[in-house]
């Protein structure tokens, strides 16, 4: 590459107005380096104490996680990176390596600090891109996050959205099966010669069990009732009848007497078949109705964890509300984990004003890792505690898992640290956490041994 001049710099949109002069003293004070590709710019852990200009070729980003890489940025000609005033980094926690044949200006930090008081515009430039790194930076990490997040409980919610459209299905298509015997049933229901009187006592019996929750019955209890009214079906001269759907209604041997009793022996296999017909019907109208309350439970849940359709300020939250509504939200990957929920919630404790879409994510994190660090052991207790402590509101979050290393606590909150594998942590979560109760004048500590790691989040009321 040719010898860096001042006009190679003023070319590129962010250094266009500083003067001639204080480029002039940059390229004094600095060097160009010539990368091939794949060469390292710099690597993870290496100190923040080089300004880098791409002046040419392109490069990029990289942090690694569990030992494969995840790109941040690309670098093109005219972009800075590393060392930038007034800036807190000073330790690069990635790598920047030449995706092909690329030159690079590098300048040392000392040197930009001592020519800071003297070359005002560049250092205003610099200052600026630092701000810009900074917001693109959090932008870029919150996103993530949130994307990640999502990933993390749509996989849940699609399961568990799931069940209850199978159910909605295969009860509309035994729906549909009992609707095309209407036909039939109507032409044999209408040659009955049932006095009025009867057919009132037979509706209101079918009317009292439809409406009446049967009693919760065991294996065996249920198993006795079906032979029992098998035997009856049986003694009376009836098959293929549905004597499950009878002991599911409440019905016993003497109730089918009732029916016996209001009809004639030619007129009983009509009466009954239309009685399971009838009560086949309601039961899959019942699940259909059922499975639809259970989507829209889970569509409220999600509307409620999101905070949809409200204000973007800070509103006065219920805490419980927050961290329920997370659990149903993660409600799948719980009951796959086995793992039992603990509520120690202290009712009492008053709403606090706060983001309320924030502090479910600060739940989502914490508990989301919670259930990842009992899955080791195939089962788990998550501990939820809640109290007032004078000021503050105090929330716990405790699992039995293996325990963070004394090591590891000290670097969890760092961004894009993380433990788990690639695709399953972003090391993004516990950073956004940190972030948000800052936001919140709050607090989150950590305490781990093996089988108690709890988190503490602190709120003000």
């Amino acid at each position: 590459m040719k010898e860096l001049t001042v006009e190679h710099l003023q070319a590129f949109s962010d250094f266009h107005n500083i003067p001639a002069a204080q480029l002039q003293w940059l390229i004094s004070q600095g060097e160009v380096v010539e990368l091939e590709q794949n060469d390292l710019l710099f690597n993870t852990g290496d100190p923040v104490n080089q300004l880098y200009i791409v002046l040419d070729g392109k490069l990029r980003v990289c942090v690694e996680q569990q030992g494969k890489q995840r790109e941040l940025r690309i670098l093109d000609a005219g972009q800075v990176t590393g060392f930038l005033p007034y800036s807190r980094a000073t330790v690069t926690p990635a790598f920047c390596e030449a995706l092909e044949k690329s030159g690079v200006f590098k300048c040392s930090a000392e040197k930009i600090k001592a020519g800071m008081a003297d070359n005002y515009e560049l250092t205003e430039t610099l200052v600026h891109m630092m701000i810009n790194r900074v917001r693109e930076f959090t932008s870029i990490q919150q996103q993530n996050e949130k994307m990640f997040a999502l990933g993390k409980l749509s996989a849940g919610l699609a399961h568990e959205l799931n069940n209850p459209a199978a159910a909605i299905s295969r009860a509309a298509a035994l729906l549909q099966t009992q609707v095309n015997q209407l036909p039939h049933l109507f032409k044999t229901v209408s040659g009955l010669q049932i006095p009025a009187e009867r057919i009132d006592k037979i509706s209101n019996l079918i009317n009292t069990k439809i409406n009446t929750e049967p009693a919760t019955l065991s294996l065996m209890q249920k198993a006795s009732l079906e032979d029992e009214i098998n035997d009856w079906f049986y003694d009376n001269g009836l098959n293929d009848t549905d004597a499950e759907g009878l002991v599911e209604r409440g019905f016993t041997s003497s109730e089918l007497d009732v029916f016996k009793s209001c009809s004639s022996q030619q007129e009983l296999p009509v009466l009954i078949e239309w009685v399971s017909n009838y009560l086949v019907t309601h039961k899959m109208a019942d699940d259909i109705r059922i499975s639809a309350e259970r989507i829209s439970g889970l569509v409220g849940a999600v509307k409620n964890f999101t905070f949809m359709d409200k204000d973007a300020d800070r509103q006065m939250v219920n805490i419980h509300t927050g961290i329920r509504n997370t659990l149903a939200m993660l409600n799948y990957k719980l009951r796959k984990g086995n793992i039992n929920v603990i509520e120690n919630f202290d009712e009492t404790i008053p709403a606090i004003k706060a983001f309320p879409g924030e502090l479910n994510q600060v739940w989502t994190n914490i508990i989301d890792n919670a259930i990842d660090a009992m899955e080791i052991n195939n089962k788990g207790n998550l501990t939820i505690t809640s109290k007032q402590d004078g000021k503050f509101v105090k929330v716990h979050i405790e699992d039995d898992g293996p325990g963070i290393p004394e090591d590891v606590q000290q670097k969890i909150f760092m961004p894009f640290f993380t433990t788990k594998e690639m695709g399953k942590g972003s090391g993004l979560g516990l950073d956004v956490v940190n972030r948000i109760m800052q936001q919140h004048n709050g607090t989150v500590k950590v305490t781990s041994a093996p089988g108690a790691t709890t988190f503490e989040v602190c709120l003000p009321v």
